[in-house]
């Protein structure tokens, strides 16, 4: 009996023949036709909402290899209860998200925001805000592979990054961490404080009106990793009474960002749809994960690499 692998995106000719050679006895497919095509999938690269109502009925689904490494989104229950494995994209986009964050703290620092829309008004100002990166607290929210890849960065380049993680353990790169139980006490002593939490139902709208109203009121805040942890009117609300200085986001709670939302009209935001996780040779660093846990899968049923506990949701 032939065995599917489905996937929701082609592959190059080279994946294709690597996955054959692991796993013989698995054909790729990229749709499901019929009734008894979903009952021989035992494996999915991506997900469909639609294939969610297909695991009410007789499955064989054994595996969820997720493309993104956020998996929120994903019917974690329904996988739990059909004891379906999951293992998610985490590590691909962490020298590029590290790069954007990177990025929009020294276009922060150099003037860059008032410079673009000074030079969109046709406007010649030296009333800029700058800094020294070194000189700059910068607390980072999150020291999964991101985070330890953002502080890495920061370190080499002077600065002696905060993280803040579950219960406060050491993690290398990082002047010191600190449990997110006590986040809201400390975060008036930061420049910048950076989100890079994964989704769940302890950090939904970790960052609420409380949160920003103890924030520094010169400091800016970005969030590149799951929009709903921010509370978006709470947001709004704190930058527009200027009770925080600034914002960069790259993900909301809504997306793409609707047209009447009033964070298009404020001058102190930086808004990017989505794209700091974007990374060229995205398919072939995808699939060093997914070879890699394919050849376990077919010896064991087992994956080795970037397991996801679906009660934690991460």
């Amino acid at each position: 009996m032939t065995k599917f692998i489905l996937s929701t995106r082609p592959f190059k000719t080279e994946h294709l023949d690597k996955i054959k050679e692991i796993a013989p006895q698995y054909q790729l497919i990229t749709k499901v036709r019929s009734a008894e095509d979903w009952q021989n999938v035992k494996i999915t690269i991506g997900w469909q909402n639609e294939w969610t109502q297909l695991l009410s009925k007789q499955t064989s689904l054994r595996w969820v290899q997720s493309i993104s490494a956020g998996v929120d989104y994903l019917p974690l229950q329904e996988f739990k209860t059909h004891k379906i494995l999951l293992t998610n994209a985490k590590g691909i986009h962490k020298e590029a998200i590290s790069e954007h964050v990177l990025t929009t703290i020294l276009m922060r620092l150099r003037g860059f925001n008032e410079a673009i829309i000074g030079q969109r008004h046709k406007k010649w100002t030296h009333n800029i805000f700058y800094g020294k990166l070194e000189e700059q607290k910068i607390l980072i929210v999150g020291t999964g592979q991101i985070g330890q890849e953002l502080a890495k960065t920061l370190k080499l380049l002077g600065n002696q990054p905060v993280g803040v993680n579950t219960t406060g353990h050491k993690v290398e790169n990082f002047e010191k961490t600190v449990a997110i139980s006590k986040l809201k006490t400390i975060v008036d002593q930061f420049d910048f404080v950076i989100n890079i939490l994964p989704l769940t139902d302890e950090t939904y709208h970790l960052y609420d009106a409380d949160f920003f109203n103890a924030m520094n009121q010169t400091a800016t805040f970005i969030n590149v990793g799951r929009g709903a942890s921010v509370d978006t009117t709470a947001l709004t609300s704190a930058l527009q009474r200027r009770l925080i200085a600034y914002a960069a986001l790259d993900v909301f709670e809504e997306e793409p960002l609707p047209l009447s939302s009033p964070l298009w009209d404020l001058d102190n935001i930086l808004i990017t749809p989505h794209i700091a996780g974007m990374v060229p040779h995205f398919q072939d660093k995808f699939m060093t994960i997914f070879l890699q846990n394919l050849a376990s899968f077919v010896t064991n049923q087992t994956v080795t690499k970037n397991h996801v506990d679906l009660t934690k949701g991460y």
